[in-house]
């Protein structure tokens, strides 16, 4: 399990705990989930076992917790339409759900993630 903690002003903290997708690792989703305001779900856009896994752990965190949650497509590009519309389609993503390219190797990339995930949250506050 990873952890990290980002201070984005005074008054916002970002918490993360990450945790393998697999599903031998499931035993440590439910005490994720324990007060999260929110997920990221990090799908590897090459791989049809990660776009597989990924559908049980939307199943799962969804089921536990009604939070915000987006949907990072790891080597995607942001103009590959026809990829992030497989990976919706696979993931039986809702419209109003965010499939975000993304390149988890770049800070500014990972960034734009989690502020995408971030605008939900204080979005479903108000």
């Amino acid at each position: 399990m990873d952890f990290g903690r980002i201070t984005i002003s005074d008054d916002v903290v970002l918490y993360l705990f990450g945790t393998p997708g697999q599903e031998r690792f499931s035993f440590m989703w439910e005490t994720l989930s324990e007060g999260m305001l929110g997920f990221v779900l990090l799908v590897d856009g090459l791989s049809a076992d990660s776009v597989s896994d990924a559908r049980s752990m939307i199943d799962f965190f969804t089921n536990m917790s009604d939070v915000p949650f987006v949907v990072a497509a790891n080597k995607v590009a942001a103009d590959d339409v026809e990829s992030l519309a497989r990976i919706r389609a696979e993931l039986a993503l809702p419209a109003d759900v965010p499939l975000l390219p993304c390149d988890a190797r770049s800070k500014d990339s990972v960034k734009a993630v989690l502020l995408g995930l971030l605008y939900r949250i204080l979005e479903s506050m108000s």
